[in-house]
């Protein structure tokens, strides 16, 4: 699979591609190692229980500069072999630069998109993402050709996030954004963005329905990291529900720096202590495997 393949102008997920690589993605690249850091802990628990073992074939879906797929690459060994496939260029070209600069063999950055992109039939051990599923136009879709990589007796293991409730992070600037500027546009259910599979039984029913079997659905509480409660508002002005919020209904200078003081406001009572700020949080860690023996 070359990481020259075009995530394409017809892609099942366009709105998705231009929103990552013209809006999300450089601005998610600009802050790389910030929100890497802040997510360390949902990182660390999904490459604990994904359990890659040497020689390993792993693809890591929405994979972004990294996170896990370079970690996945270490654990897999020179026997082993990483494909990480985003549909953002932006996102990618950080983790080319990453591989080059790290000498890394065996993995593959792969610029695709992931729900129709044809990938050689049962030829990875393992399916893994860290919030990069969520996205899809089709989701029952997008799990079927996925599971089609998967060799019998695979498995898949990923972190999608809950809902905005159950996330702080979250759900404090976007009430406040909605304050602002008012609420967004209605969009039907499981629409693609970062809370699409915060329904656990809509999720179980795209991964039966895709083949899977042996699902398990597990609410895992974690804490978003951050460095200071400034650092955390600026961060959700630009990205995340309230950050989409903004851009939605293009606010202007004023209004912005108004959701952002208010929520530097808020995040102050969850300081952790001397440059960190803990925001409690709630994803979902998916397991499943694909059918047959290995």
């Amino acid at each position: 699979m070359s990481d020259a393949t075009p995530a394409a102008a017809g892609s099942a997920n366009a709105a998705m591609q231009r929103y990552w690589n013209e809006v999300a993605g450089p601005r998610w690249v600009e802050r790389a190692e910030i929100q890497e850091a802040r997510n360390i802990e949902v990182a660390q628990i999904l490459l604990r229980e994904a359990q890659a073992t040497a020689g390993e074939r792993v693809l890591d879906v929405g994979c972004g500069p990294g996170a896990t797929a370079l970690p996945l690459a270490g654990a897999v060994g020179p026997s082993g072999h990483v494909t990480g496939v985003d549909i953002a260029e932006p996102m990618l070209g950080l983790l080319r630069r990453r591989v080059a600069e790290q000498r890394i063999a065996n993995l593959t950055p792969l610029l695709a998109d992931a729900q129709t992109h044809a990938f050689a039939p049962a030829s990875v051990d393992l399916l893994t993402s860290r919030f990069g599923v969520m996205f899809f136009a089709d989701h029952l879709a997008a799990f079927r050709n996925l599971g089609g990589a998967l060799r019998p007796g695979g498995r898949l293991c990923m972190a999608v996030w809950a809902g905005i409730a159950d996330n702080v992070h979250w759900r404090i600037p976007f009430e406040i954004a909605v304050r602002h500027v008012g609420p967004p546009k209605p969009q039907p259910p499981h629409a693609p963005g970062p809370m699409a599979l915060g329904d656990p039984d809509y999720v179980r029913g795209v991964l039966s329905g895709a083949g899977f079997t042996a699902i398990a659905i597990e609410p895992t509480r974690f804490d978003v990291i951050g460095k200071s409660a400034a650092s955390e508002a600026e961060l959700a002005g630009v990205l995340g529900p309230s950050g989409r919020l903004l851009e939605e209904k293009e606010a202007d200078d004023a209004a912005r720096r108004a959701v952002v003081a208010e929520t530097t406001a808020a995040f102050a009572a969850y300081a952790g202590g001397a440059d960190e700020i803990r925001l409690p949080g709630t994803f979902f860690l998916l397991r499943a495997q694909w059918p047959g023996q290995p």
